[in-house]
Parts: structure tokens; sequence; C-alpha cells
């Protein structure tokens, strides 16, 4: 049995929050610099200018790239084979949220009570999510989850009668009612079948597929592709000025369900799609 020290996934959580605000993975800052040349609307391409000028200049001065640096998503896979030990994992991984947003000077965005609201000051706690795998392993992933786009997000509990036209026309329609509010060109993420918890988590999975990374079922690969070609027809543009880029990419993730039911939930991203992970 591998023993981790949960510091060292504090450590690790602090380094991943600042730099998740900071700076963008490669595949999201070339589609964006390829929308940037290939859009048809002279507007459209000067803001996506402006978007690629904003993460270059965040990246070099180190300051976040959006001023909503988003509620701290961690998804960690602890593998069955390591003992984690020097505390419980769940306070590491607050305090390592609490570091790095205070010492990443990363704005504050977490209320107490969803009601009573207020500001627990520190950004804690972050939404966790723990999955059990094998190996003797810890990879832990860091998506800040602004709520611009996080406030768009659909889910239908749709019948398995509606087929794949049904679930195409839903998630359509959830980036058409969404319009200019997420800061588009956006990233969908979406989920299909489990529960009516499981397909939204599957939807914010899907938001952490890499652009260039092809759904192993060709006929959700060929879902996704006829998803951002309607979505992109629609018109709404970035930053809802109108344009071929409404979205950059969609992303799926499917899971068995019961006979009765197929749920479809969207999780919708802006832009400024933030992730990164590490493995201890």
């Amino acid at each position: 049995m591998r023993k981790i020290n949960v510091q060292d996934i504090t450590n690790a959580v602090a380094e991943l929050c600042e730099k998740t605000n900071l700076t963008l993975s490669h595949d999201v800052t070339e589609r964006i610099r390829e929308c940037a040349e290939n859009d048809s609307s002279e507007r459209a391409r000067g803001i996506l200018s402006q978007i690629e000028e904003n993460i270059r200049i965040a990246g070099e001065e180190g300051i976040p790239m959006c001023q909503d640096t988003g509620l701290a998503c961690i998804f960690i896979e602890i593998g069955q084979e390591c003992i984690l030990e020097g505390g419980f994992v769940g306070d590491a991984i607050n305090e390592g949220v609490r570091k790095g947003y205070t010492e990443g000077y990363l704005r504050k965005s977490v209320v107490p009570d969803p009601v009573r609201r207020g500001n627990t000051g520190d950004n804690t706690p972050a939404r966790i999510i723990y999955e059990m795998v094998p190996g003797d392993h810890v990879k832990i992933t860091m998506a800040p989850k602004g709520f611009g786009s996080e406030n768009m997000s659909r889910i239908n509990m749709l019948t398995p009668a509606a087929g794949a036209d049904g679930i195409k026309d839903f998630v359509v329609d959830a980036v058409r009612q969404a319009g200019g509010r997420p800061c588009p060109p956006v990233v969908v993420g979406v989920g299909i079948g489990s529960t009516f918890d499981g397909c939204a988590l599957l939807a914010k999975k899907a938001l952490l597929v890499p652009f260039d990374e092809k759904n192993e079922d060709p006929f959700y690969a060929a879902m996704e592709d006829e998803l951002l070609q309607r979505i992109n027809k629609l018109g709404i543009g970035p930053q809802g000025f109108g344009g071929d880029t409404t979205a950059l990419a969609v992303k799926i993730k499917t899971a068995p369900t019961h006979i009765a039911g197929m749920p479809v939930a969207v999780n919708i991203n802006c832009h400024v799609s933030r992730h990164a992970s590490v493995i201890l």
C-alpha cells in the first residue's frame, strides 16, 4: 500500500486554484484562435481577438482571466491501494482551496447558506466529487465554475420515446434560451442516462474532456458534431453580438439508466473553460 500525506493534496489543490484561474489549456486557446480567424462576422472576429488578448495578458501578468473566479469544483480519484495519512482528505482539499484563493488574491464567491447568503471569506467549502479507482495514485482535477454559465444549465427527465431527436432539440434549446448570458462562445457538457443527479454530474464531467478528443462511440461522436453545427447556426455569437461561434465544443458523457427514463442534463461553461489536473 502506497502512503500519501494529505498535506501533498493541500499543496496540489492550492497550486491548481491559481493555475486554472490564470491560464487555459492549449486545446481551448487553439480553438478560440481558429474561430477568431474564421468567423464570417467582422464583429465576432474582433470580440474573439479581444478574448485572445485577455487570455494572453492574464497569463503574462499573473491575473485572473475572469473576475468570477468560480466555485471550486474538485474531482478526486483515489486509488484503492493508497493510504491517505495526516488528516481527513476533505479538510485537506478545503485547506488547499483556502490557501490558493487567499494567497492568489482570487475573488471569494461562496456563501455559507443558499437563502440567507453572507460570504465564507475564503471560497470554501469546495464542491468535492470523490471516486475510488484501481491503482495507487491520487488524481486531482480542479475546475472553477463561474455562475454566469452555471445558472444557464438545464435538466430534463425525458421519456425513452423522445429518442435522439428529443435529446438534441433539448440541448439546442437550452443554449438558445441562454443567449448571451453565459458569455459565449460556450462549451456545452451533456449528460445522458443514469439518474436525475447522475446525469447532471455526467454533464459537468463532460466539460473536462479535451476539445480534440473524439467520443469513443461513433454514435455520440456524430451527435456532438451535429449539435455543435446546430448551436453555431443559432447566430448568438461571441458575447451575444452575432456570428458563427456560439459554442467552441459540445461534449457528451453517458451512463446506463432505467428502462422507463432518459435523463438529460446540459451544463454550460463560458469560453473561459478552466480545468487542470495533477497526479500524486
